[in-house]
């Protein structure tokens, strides 16, 4: 299949769990304000189903665990401690997914246009992607704090579409989670799925367009959804 077909295609990527293994930086912040809290930690293996939402779902879930529910305070303050926690540290343990890099200068060489659209924080998604050196990849980075609904609403992955100059009838989501598939196939376009994030379940069951399980088959399965697109 001729790479060229991607030529000016928007492409737009989740963060967490489908670009960079965040999982350990993020259970590092985690721990931290749940023992602030008195509370007991996670077990790392539960991490994976709690992560997509943002750092405040994030905590509620964690909370959740163990039978508690945060006051509206009280969920505020911790929110702020795990981000000051996460955020003085951002990339000690993250490294991006194996052949994120490889996959991403093929995309760039075809011509696709790239963006990150994440539930994360815009400032903290841009830092996390200055520390690892891949910012300068991506044309926009759009966090959840940069629309008014953030995925699983349509109108987040429309605004990464726009954001670099792209058209939802040339457009694709690659994550990791219900939230990028609902997100993508309600604004009208495809989503790759890859099995290895932090859907905290069945990957397969999520009902996405194509599944991977290493970038080296990301750009095949970008082109066989794009002609199935004409």
């Amino acid at each position: 299949m001729d790479p060229s077909a991607l030529r000016g295609a928007a492409i737009a990527f989740d963060l967490d769990g489908t670009l960079v293994d965040t999982a350990p930086d993020l259970l590092r912040a985690l721990d931290a304000v749940m023992d602030l809290e008195g509370l007991p930690r996670p077990p790392a293996d539960a991490l994976r189903g709690m992560v997509g939402h943002g750092a405040r779902v994030l905590i509620e879930r964690a909370a959740a665990r163990e039978g508690v529910t945060f006051a509206p305070d009280r969920l505020d303050r911790a929110t702020s401690m795990f981000i000051e926690i996460y955020r003085a540290d951002i990339a000690s343990a993250s490294a991006p997914f194996p052949g994120v890099e490889a996959a991403l200068d093929r995309l760039a060489a075809a011509g696709a246009r790239l963006a990150v659209c994440t539930n994360k924080r815009t400032d903290l998604s841009i830092e996390l992607l200055q520390a690892l050196g891949l910012a300068d990849r991506f044309a926009a980075i759009v966090g959840a704090d940069s629309v008014p609904a953030r995925k699983p609403h349509p109108d987040h992955f429309r605004a990464a579409v726009t954001a670099v100059g792209g058209a939802i009838d040339r457009a694709f989501m690659v994550g990791d989670s219900a939230a990028d598939v609902q997100s993508a196939q309600a604004a009208g376009a495809p989503c790759v799925v890859v099995r290895f994030g932090y859907s905290g379940g069945d990957p397969d069951a999520l009902g996405a367009d194509a599944l991977i399980d290493h970038y080296d088959d990301l750009d095949a399965a970008l082109l066989k959804l794009a002609a199935a697109r004409r």
